[in-house]
């Protein structure tokens, strides 16, 4: 039993977020700045949705696909939001959670040795997610500069004879930044011309401020080039409830389906009638919750500056990534000795990749007078190091 581990799990390192919850959790009086979760609760006629779904003993298996009112619901409501129609019967999947498109996405369409292109900064699962998928992939890194925007000139100089897919992550996780329309039509126009798969996780879509989402599907043809990942966590604040899907091209879909259905079966039966219920009715819910998340980026990003750790503004999701090159510290290091001194827990920007050095994650999905206070131990912390 000395190699029971593949390979490719072996050489994956543990995620660099749960890191540092596991100290904090061992710690007295530390205020988390560090989870990448709603901090509201499921709106309440969601969660009623669900328990009358268990009330009137919705408790068998869908089917794979996951209930029809359910991607018709989202087929609607894609419609709606971004002018793309997709069928609910052959180009939508409900998954558990988009980690579960996510793995899905890869692992029915990448090849031994494929390469997939990811920019960085990212979510801690995508390079992983290749690798698990037996493919290889091909890091590229963003700046400050340009706002954490990815280019298609610097999509162009990564690709190989072996480049199979693009990955695009916006909203991002962890920066928060947001793609133009004029860069994603570069890109569109990149992955035509070079015949690029693009999976895009469009998870924090509905959580922008004082800018438009460009869906990636709705470019001229990229639809039939596009798995759009998608969920309920972040802007129905249902992370608990494991729901997420993937909508795309009916070949890919249907080998995506066929996986889950080896592995999963299908996504949790309650959760699926709380998602359909969130799409009727809790727009109002995903309005106020945004609100509130612009009102706290708001109050970040200005005390992060004015304490020294310059932050460029981020436009969407619920996270300020600002530089912490004003402490003389690396990122590993300042997440370190902040959360020993003062009781503060962040997430080092290395744990995003490599391109992180430098910076630091810091999540706005918590209550303001955590913020606040959270501000001001950074300020002493700041005072001493700065």
């Amino acid at each position: 039993m000395k190699k029971a581990l593949s390979q490719r799990v072996a050489t994956v390192p543990p995620s660099g977020i749960r890191k540092f919850f596991d100290i904090a959790a061992t710690m007295k009086d530390v205020i988390s700045l560090g989870i990448g979760e709603p901090d509201f609760v499921t709106p309440p006629a969601i969660t009623r949705a669900g328990i009358e779904a268990l009330e009137r003993g919705e408790t068998h298996y869908t089917s794979n696909s996951g209930i029809a009112e359910l991607r018709q619901a989202i087929s609607d409501n894609i419609q709606r939001l971004y002018g793309v129609r997709y069928d609910p019967e052959t180009e939508i999947l409900i998954t558990v959670g988009v980690s579960e498109a996510l793995h899905l996405a890869f692992a029915s369409t990448i090849n031994p040795g494929d390469e997939v292109i990811i920019p960085t900064p990212c979510f801690v699962a995508y390079a992983p997610a290749v690798i698990f998928a037996d493919g290889r992939p091909v890091t590229l890194c963003t700046h400050v500069e340009n706002d954490f925007q990815v280019s298609a000139g610097d999509i162009a100089q990564k690709i190989t004879p072996r480049t199979k897919a693009l990955l695009l992550g916006y909203p991002n996780n962890p920066t928060g930044a947001v793609m133009s329309r004029e860069r994603l039509l570069d890109i569109a126009r990149l992955a035509e011309e070079r015949d690029l798969l693009v999976i895009s996780d469009e998870i924090y879509d509905r959580l922008v401020y004082g800018v438009e989402h460009t869906c990636f599907a709705s470019l001229p043809g990229m639809k039939e080039r596009t798995i759009l990942l998608q969920g309920f966590s972040k802007a129905y604040a249902m992370t608990g409830w494991r729901l997420g899907y993937a909508a795309g091209p009916a070949e890919i879909i249907g080998g995506m389906r066929k996986m889950h259905q080896y592995i999963i079966m299908s996504a949790p039966t309650p959760a699926q009638f709380a998602g359909l219920e969130a799409l009727r009715s809790g727009e109002p819910d995903v309005q106020r919750m945004r609100e509130e998340y612009d009102r706290r980026r708001k109050v970040v990003v200005a005390g992060l500056n004015q304490i020294g750790l310059t932050c460029f503004e981020p436009r969407g999701a619920f996270y300020a990534f600002p530089s912490i090159r004003a402490s003389g510290m690396t990122s590993d290091e300042f997440a370190n000795r902040l959360l020993q001194e003062e009781r503060v827990a962040l997430i080092p920007g290395t744990a995003f990749g490599a391109c992180g050095e430098g910076f630091v994650r810091i999540s706005y999905a918590t209550a303001m007078e955590k913020i606040e206070e959270a501000l001001l131990r950074m300020r002493r912390f700041m005072q001493r190091h700065g």
